[in-house]
């Protein structure tokens, strides 16, 4: 029961359910992640924590960065049960389809100049 609590708590945000409709199309950054949203990199972070810690997302870093990424086929079912109803769900949600199209330019910029001007640096 405490996995589905887990889930269910991490969906109820709107926040963290664009940021996971923003992975559809495969790994990101968090910096790329902060910049579809507009918060602070902090705050991406924590919603990307909280979504981890719920199994649904999978997490790697390089170097200093942070890249998320959908779960595969191995991770646990009440997860990527979750995260398909959340596709299925939201599919042509007005603000998602919005998100996905702003997602195409962030992914045509230059990842690290993005990173270094999302961390002030």
């Amino acid at each position: 029961m405490k996995a589905f609590l887990n889930i269910t708590k991490a969906l109820a945000d709107a926040n963290r359910l664009r940021m996971l409709m923003a992975l559809r199309e495969g790994e990101v950054c968090v910096c790329q992640i902060a910049e579809l949203t507009g918060l602070a990199l902090s705050t991406v972070s924590k919603h990307l924590s909280v979504l981890y810690q719920a199994g649904l997302v999978n997490a790697r870093k390089e170097g200093r960065w942070m890249y998320y990424s959908l779960p595969g086929k191995g991770a646990a079912t009440a997860a990527r049960e979750a995260v398909a109803w959340v596709r299925r769900s939201l599919d042509g949600n007005e603000r998602i389809v919005a998100d996905a199209a702003r997602m195409k330019r962030v992914r045509a910029m230059n990842l690290g100049a993005l990173c270094k001007r999302q961390c002030g640096n």
